[in-house]
């Protein structure tokens, strides 16, 4: 696995939130508020329209996802004799999971409101909470029940929960992937070369402690007759010696497991099974060895600079990632992927724009000559979750050199205070 990391920065400063029809996953639900009982007030029955949002809706496991929860109407009023000033309504509720995952997601929104006249119905409000992915597979989120707390002469919580818990709609769904771990499997060889029956020195390394381990010969993409068996120990390494028999052998892998496999098994190390028929009188025996190489990247300049937007206005500030080459001399049948994420923005006196503002656009392109193609990942978010920026498949034979980059774009909320904000965008090869 090989990471490189680049300083990504722009002077920012901010879209206008879009008008119109009711957005994707505005729910309602029938809701009971029951009041302080310091205000003497009936309990509330009505219904409760929210929505809930997710910054990522394509996690991977070990991932954190931050929700967000909107109550645009409530019907509980405001619990005092009077009218209630702003920014004292401090709002806290949970969010369901079901599916994949399930539990509850606590969220809390800033004491932030306008002024509410006496009698009227509290305003809308925003809560936030993060959750961390645990399963693979689809999850749903739905509203919960939720508290409004007002601090003005007295502390006084007005509490709603849901008439029917269990029919209440789902409001966002998510679908979660298993983190692709970095295959570290290898095979090293005291003599890349030997006579057929000659036993080689075969070290495999970087396996699971106590794993029973192959060591087999290959002759292109298939196995020959060659094989030990040996058990890993506490360091993840196996030491045997491989007696190499079938002339057809050009190569020693290792692997967990009943066969061979891109995630379970190590690359190939060339091996030569040398012929010792006396060559006829006046000629000379010829033999050339080509050792594998290993799977790496380098990354051109060590920043991106993204382009700059209005104060107040906001909006999008392009740029594009440093090209990155990536050059595969293993020689085996296994694949590679890259991957990216990138950390939240950080700005003058700590303000944040959330890493999963930035979004980009790969591109991938195979040199003449390489064995492998080059997919670039999808356009969309990239996030602290990470998001794949190119890949290759497994196939018989693989390799090459690919030069991959892609366009960038951090959308800047409005009124984002004006200065320089900076994140680290890390790029993972593995």
């Amino acid at each position: 696995m090989a990471v490189l990391a680049a300083t990504t920065g722009s002077s920012l400063s901010a879209p206008a939130a879009a008008e119109g029809e009711a957005p994707p996953g505005q729910v309602d639900f029938p809701t009971h508020c029951t009041a302080p009982q310091e205000a003497g007030l009936p309990p509330a029955d009505g219904p409760t329209t929210a929505r809930i949002t997710v910054d990522n809706p394509a996690p991977q496991v070990g991932d954190t996802v931050t929700v967000t929860y909107q109550v645009l109407r409530t019907p509980a009023s405001n619990p005092v004799g009077g009218a209630l000033p702003a920014d004292v309504l401090t709002p806290t509720g949970r969010i369901l999971l079901a599916g994949a995952q399930s539990g509850e997601v606590t969220v809390v929104g800033a004491k932030r409101n306008d002024p509410v006249p006496a009698g009227a119905d509290l305003p809308a409000v925003t809560m936030t909470g993060t959750f961390t992915v645990t399963a693979p597979g689809g999850t749903t989120l739905a509203p919960g029940g939720y508290t409004l707390h007002t601090s003005h002469l007295l502390d006084l919580d007005t509490t709603c929960t849901a008439d029917a818990p269990s029919a209440v709609p789902v409001s966002a769904r998510l679908t979660a992937t298993e983190l692709p771990t970095a295959n570290l499997r290898s095979v090293f060889l005291a003599a890349a070369h030997g006579r057929a029956g000659a036993k080689v020195t075969v070290t495999a390394a970087g396996f699971p402690p106590g794993a029973a381990v192959t060591v087999a010969g290959r002759a292109g993409a298939a196995e020959t007759a060659d094989r030990v068996s040996a058990t890993a120990d506490e360091l993840g390494a196996a030491l045997v010696e491989l007696p190499v028999t079938d002339r057809a052998t050009t190569a020693v892998i290792a692997y967990e497991g009943a066969a061979w496999s891109a995630r379970r098994g190590s690359g190939p190390a060339a091996y030569t099974v040398i012929n010792v028929t006396a060559a006829p009188s006046g000629t000379q025996k010829v033999t050339a060895t080509v050792e594998p190489g290993a799977l790496g990247m380098t990354q051109t300049g060590e920043g991106i600079t993204l382009g700059a937007v209005p104060y107040g206005d906001g909006g999008a500030a392009p740029g594009r990632i440093g090209t990155v080459t990536v050059t595969d001399a293993r020689g085996g049948p296994a694949g590679w992927s890259l991957t990216g994420k990138v950390t939240d923005f950080t700005g003058p006196g700590g303000i944040r724009i959330p890493g999963a503002s930035l979004s980009w656009t790969p591109r991938c392109v195979a040199a003449a000559g390489s064995r492998s193609t080059c997919t670039p990942g999808s356009a969309g978010v990239v996030g602290p979750d990470g998001a794949l920026l190119a890949s290759t498949p497994d196939a018989p034979q693989v390799g090459g050199t690919f030069t991959i980059d892609a366009t960038v774009t951090l959308q800047v909320p409005p009124y984002t205070p004006p200065g320089a904000y900076t994140a680290v965008l890390t790029l993972t090869l593995s």
